[in-house]
C-alpha cells in the first residue's frame, strides 16, 4: 500500500475519471455493505417471520444510532488525513492515526457498557411490539458486543480512504459480507437460533473484518510512518483538538439524524409488527442508493480535501457535478425497477400477504428516499471535505430534529395521515442537506474558508 495523492491524478487526467476510479471500489464496498446489512433481515424474514423481521429492523435502527461516534470522528479523521496528504505532512498523518485509534476505540468500550445496561429502556422507547421484544433484546445486546469491531473498522477505512486507497476497504468488507451470509444461513436456517443467530453471525463477521484490517495496516506500517508501538497510540493534543473541532459536529449531526429516525419509527412501531417490518424493509431499500451516493460522497470528500490542501479550487465544481449526474441516473433506474416490480422486491424479505399489502403503499416513499439520497450526497462531500464543522451541525439539526420530526408529527398526527405521514415526513427531510449544501456551494465561501489543518 502506498499513500496516493489524488491531486496527481487530477493534474494528469480528467476529474470525472479520477472520481469514478477512486469511487468504484467504494461502490463495490457499499454494495457488499448493503447486502451485508440486508442479509439478517432477508434470512430472518424468510425463516422466522414478521415478528423476527420487526425485531431485526428495530435492533438495526438502534445499532445505527450508536455508531454516530464512529461515523463522526472517523469522517473527521479522514478529512484531516486527506488534507495532510495534500499538504505533504506525513508526520501529522501518523499522529492523526494514533490519536483517532485511542480516542474512538475508548468511546466504543464505553458505549458497549452503557448500551448493555440500558438495553431494555431503549427498546421500550422504540415502542417495540410485544411479540418482537424478547427477540429484539437478544439481537441488540449481542450486537452491542460488536460495537468495538464496528468502530475499529470505521477507523481503518477512514485511514485508507484519507490516503487515497479505496480498494482495501472493499476487500475487507467483502470478507465480512461473505462470512455474515454463511454464518446467517448456518445459525438461523440450520441451527434454528432465530434472531440471536443472526446477531451472532453479524458480530463474528465484524470481528473478522476488523482483525484483517489491523493485520493489513500492521504489515504496511512503514509506508505511512505508524509503527504500532504503544507510544504511537498516545493522543496528540493538537491533533485531538482538530479532531474534536471537526468530529464533534459530525457526531452531533449523525446522532441528530439517527435519533430523529428512531423517534419517528417509535410512532410507526406502535402500529404493530407489520408496520415495523415494512418500514424496516423500506429503510433497507432506501439504503440501496448509498451503494452509489455514499461512495461518491466519500470519494468526493477525500478529493475535495486534497484539492483544498493543494489549492486546486477549480477542480471541486467538476467533482460535485460528476457526482450529481451519476447519482441521479442510478436513482432513476432504481425508481423504475421499484415501481414496476414492487412485489418481487419486497418479497425478497417476506412473502406474507399483509406485509406485501402494506408495502405497496410505501412505493412513492421509496422513490423520494432514492432521489433525496442522490441530490444531497455531492454537497455533503463538499461540506465534509472542506471541514465545515458548524455547517455540518446545522445540517444535522435541520434535517433530523426540526424537519424530520416536525414534518412527521405534522403529517402523521396534525394532518391525520397516520403511518403514511411518518413515512413522508422522513422522506421529505432527506432533501434538507441538498438545499443547505447547494446554497453553500453557490455562495463560493468554501474557497476562502480556512482549512482545519491550518
Amino acid at each position: 500500500m502506498k499513500q496516493k495523492n489524488l491531486i496527481n491524478d487530477l493534474t494528469t487526467g480528467s476529474v470525472s475519471k479520477s472520481l469514478v476510479r477512486f469511487a468504484f471500489p467504494l461502490m463495490l464496498s457499499n454494495l457488499l455493505q448493503t447486502v451485508y446489512n440486508m442479509v439478517d433481515m432477508i434470512v430472518v424474514g424468510q425463516f422466522v417471520g414478521k415478528a423476527g423481521l420487526s425485531a431485526v429492523s428495530i435492533g438495526a435502527q438502534l445499532l445505527h444510532l450508536l455508531t454516530f461516534i464512529a461515523m463522526g470522528f472517523s469522517s473527521a479523521g479522514q478529512v484531516l488525513i486527506s488534507q495532510y496528504v495534500g499538504a505533504g505532512d506525513r508526520k501529522s498523518v501518523s499522529r492523526t492515526i494514533g490519536t483517532m485509534f485511542t480516542f474512538v476505540l475508548s468511546c466504543a468500550i464505553a458505549m458497549t457498557v452503557l448500551c448493555t445496561i440500558f438495553a431494555k429502556p431503549l427498546l421500550s422507547f422504540m415502542n417495540t411490539p410485544a411479540e418482537a421484544f424478547n427477540s429484539a433484546l437478544a439481537y441488540t445486546v449481542t450486537c452491542y458486543i460488536g460495537l468495538f469491531f464496528i468502530y475499529g473498522y470505521n477507523i481503518v477505512s477512514a485511514v485508507l480512504r484519507g490516503m487515497g486507497d479505496s480498494k482495501r476497504p472493499f476487500i475487507i468488507i467483502a470478507t465480512a459480507a461473505v462470512t455474515n451470509l454463511v454464518l446467517d444461513l448456518l445459525f438461523v436456517a440450520v441451527f434454528n437460533w432465530g434472531v440471536f443467530g443472526a446477531a451472532l453471525a453479524t458480530v463474528i463477521a465484524q470481528g473478522v473484518s476488523f482483525m484483517w484490517a489491523i493485520i493489513f495496516l500492521y504489515k504496511h506500517r512503514e509506508e505511512f510512518e505508524f509503527d504500532f508501538k504503544a507510544s504511537s497510540f498516545r493522543i496528540d493534543n493538537n491533533i485531538f483538538k482538530r479532531l474534536v473541532k471537526l468530529g464533534l459536529p459530525m457526531c452531533l449531526q449523525s446522532a441528530a439524524i439517527s435519533f430523529s429516525m428512531l423517534f419517528v419509527n417509535s410512532f410507526i412501531n406502535a402500529y404493530g409488527v407489520v408496520a415495523s417490518a415494512v418500514t424496516g424493509i423500506g429503510n433497507k431499500l432506501g439504503n440501496i442508493t448509498s451503494v452509489i451516493s455514499q461512495a461518491l460522497s466519500v470519494a468526493g470528500a477525500a478529493m475535495t480535501g486534497q484539492c483544498l490542501g493543494a489549492g486546486k479550487h477549480e477542480r471541486i465544481p467538476k467533482i460535485i457535478g460528476t457526482s450529481l449526474i451519476i447519482n441521479l441516473i442510478f436513482s432513476s433506474v432504481l425508481s423504475i425497477i421499484t415501481v414496476l416490480f414492487p412485489e418481487a422486491i419486497f418479497g425478497i424479505f417476506n412473502n406474507e400477504a399483509e406485509v406485501l399489502a402494506m408495502a405497496m403503499t410505501y412505493i412513492p416513499v421509496a422513490v423520494l428516499l432514492y432521489f433525496g439520497s442522490a441530490v444531497r450526497s455531492p454537497f455533503i462531500s463538499l461540506i465534509n471535505g472542506s471541514g465545515q464543522s458548524r455547517l455540518n451541525l446545522a445540517v444535522g439539526l435541520l434535517d433530523g430534529v426540526i424537519c424530520r420530526i416536525g414534518l412527521a408529527l405534522l403529517l402523521g398526527i396534525t394532518f391525520n395521515w397516520g403511518i403514511k405521514g411518518f413515512w413522508y415526513g422522513h422522506a421529505f427531510a432527506g432533501f434538507v442537506p441538498f438545499l443547505i449544501g447547494g446554497v453553500f456551494f453557490v455562495s463560493g465561501k468554501w474557497k476562502s474558508k480556512k482549512l482545519i489543518i491550518d
